[in-house]
């Protein structure tokens, strides 16, 4: 089975005015994510898809990404750095929420990891 596209980012340096410019260009309804400062879901059923628009880390502060769902991260960004892309952020884990990473590929795309397993979900 193929892996699936199951999350996007649309991230900028202030998280407030990209919620508010796709609410209003979009229609789509935002929600502000506990404990996740300027970070702001996106429904799937605005979008298509779940997603996020928000602020974007201090190192990366402008991105466009979508995450897929895979069942190990560490052997998917083992096979991507064999196939010549990068690790840009290590396998992550906010406990009971996600586990994520993300890397560059050979031409400098940023795309996100999700594994399917919620942590601490057992």
């Amino acid at each position: 089975m193929a892996n699936r596209i199951v999350h996007f980012e649309m991230m900028g340096p202030a998280g407030e005015t990209q919620a508010a410019f796709y609410g209003r260009i979009f229609g789509w309804k935002t929600l502000a994510t506990p404990g996740f400062d300027n970070y702001f879901l996106v429904d799937a059923a605005d979008a298509g898809i779940g997603g996020a628009v928000g602020q974007g880390p201090e190192q990366m502060p402008n991105y466009l990404t979508v995450y897929v769902e895979v069942h190990s991260i560490d052997d998917h960004l083992a096979e991507i750095e064999a196939a010549g892309g990068t690790t840009v952020m290590p396998r992550t884990e906010i406990p009971d929420t996600v586990t994520f990473a993300m890397f560059a590929d050979p031409a400098g795309n940023v795309v996100g990891l999700v594994e399917t397993e919620v942590p601490g979900d057992e």
